[in-house]
């Protein structure tokens, strides 16, 4: 009899395929547990973050449910961190065409996010304001993991075996060539602080403005080819999960990846965010604002922490779940056929022009209004300027038309100033020396760049 009972309790067998189906797509048959914990420490009081875990795709339906994550590092006030934990989510959704499916909802989500930052770019600047943020977003839907982010601010993903993967690219002028190319191409400037005397110190920083960074949000009088347009990578975990950290640079600047991830393996997430703050602090001291958060992506038969969180074991056997770096302005489209317990990568683009990062693979305007914008989403009245503005019009070289989707006249005059092709509205100092500007340090006013 028990023997029967027991018999009864057993769950509907399913074919051989199906099961090794699931496994080798590391889907499951049930979406995976998403936990999380946040800390930190402020020493200015600029950093800001946005915890999310229960956004539906679909108002009513909580099969469509996601989480959202997000970390953003503000400098020369705060305006631009708060309005961005305020607006950026919102922004990136109205991007999203609705009534697609879940797969087309994931495939469209990285335009959705370019569209997003733009735009909150763009009301941030109406605003009048000059402070800036670093702003890092990470949406988990089930096992797809999709990381948007510009500035220095970081989110690492640490999987089975204890090998870390970095799914952010630093937007520091010191690291990054392409971006100080790019930036004295679209008519900046890219040098150190000048002392009297011609002395250099300092990192490297854009002028007029003296930041440090070569992408954020907000930034007014500094010129708009630091742009808001962020890297973005999409990754599918394993059926074995995986932990996300997302921190701001106060962290990084005291730990590698590999440490923050190693100083809090095998800990809950809320303990492992603390534990991390705690690290960097221990390194470094309080000498930058410190955040962190911890997200903890589970599969749903596993009891607490995800194997990710175990010790490290065999990790010369999964060396090759490190990404590659590629160029940024690179398109990440890879094979479907990610080996069992691998990580995907599906996604990667971190150019930062606005025609490549919105005119690839654009729904076609049958299943749009005709002159609906895809960056403030508003609709507009057709008229001969707009049109004219569209296919390379006054507002941009008649030799490069704009060959993407339609953008209204300011989005459009927005994506030209980021390219270069026409003047900024900054008109703050240029390269500095102390004596240009009256021997006051600029980046003393402007201390808080990364």
């Amino acid at each position: 009899m028990a023997g029967a009972a027991t018999e009864g309790k057993l769950s509907p067998a399913l074919p051989l395929a199906t099961l090794i189906g699931r496994e080798l797509r590391g889907d499951g048959s049930e979406r995976p547990i998403v936990r999380y914990g946040h800390s930190g420490f402020a020493k200015r009081g600029e950093d800001y973050f946005l915890v999310n875990p229960d956004c539906l795709r679909v108002p009513g339906d909580p099969s469509s449910a996601f989480s959202v994550f997000a970390v953003f590092d503000g400098h020369n006030g705060v305006s631009a961190a708060v309005f961005s934990k305020e607006k950026l989510l919102e922004h990136v959704m109205s991007a999203v065409p609705q009534g697609i499916s879940r797969e087309d909802w994931l495939q469209a989500l990285p335009r959705a996010l370019v569209a997003g930052f733009v735009k909150t770019d763009i009301d941030f600047q109406r605003k009048g304001e000059t402070s800036g943020t670093t702003a890092t977003l990470v949406v988990v839907d089930g096992f797809t993991v999709t990381v948007a982010s510009v500035g220095d601010s970081r989110c690492i993903l640490d999987t089975q075996g204890g090998e870390v993967s970095l799914l952010t690219v630093d937007h520091r002028l010191e690291e990054n060539a392409e971006e100080r190319e790019r930036i004295t191409a679209s008519g900046g400037e890219v040098s150190r602080l000048n002392l009297c005397g011609g002395q250099e110190v300092g990192p490297l920083r854009c002028w007029p403005g003296g930041l440090c960074l070569s992408r954020s949000i907000g930034d007014t009088d500094v010129g708009e080819f630091i742009v808001p347009i962020p890297h973005v990578k999409q990754v599918k975990l394993p059926n074995t999960g995986g932990r996300l950290i997302i921190a701001s640079d106060g962290i990084w600047d005291a730990l590698s990846s590999e440490t923050a991830a190693q100083a809090c393996r095998g800990l809950p997430a809320e303990l492992a965010a603390k534990l991390v703050v705690k690290q960097a602090l221990k390194t470094s001291g309080l000498k930058d604002d410190t955040t962190c958060v911890v997200v903890d992506i589970i599969p749903s038969d596993h009891c607490s922490t995800p194997p990710a969180l175990s010790p490290k074991r065999n990790q010369n056997k999964l060396k090759s779940l490190i990404f590659g770096r590629r160029s940024h302005s690179s398109v990440g489209k890879l094979s479907k056929s990610a080996s069992l317990g691998s990580v995907e990568e599906i996604f990667e683009e971190g150019s930062a022009m606005l025609e490549e990062r919105l005119g690839r693979n654009f729904p076609s305007k049958a299943n749009l209004p005709p002159f609906r914008c895809a960056v403030c989403q508003v609709d507009q009245e057709p008229f001969e300027g707009l049109m004219m503005d569209n296919v390379g019009g006054c507002c941009s070289a008649p030799s490069t038309p704009w060959g993407g989707p339609y953008l209204c006249s300011d989005c459009r005059k927005k994506k030209d100033a980021m390219e270069g092709k026409r003047s900024s509205r900054s008109t703050t100092c240029s390269p500095a020396s102390t004596e240009q500007i009256g021997g006051s340090n600029k980046p003393g006013f402007y201390q808080q760049c990364r």
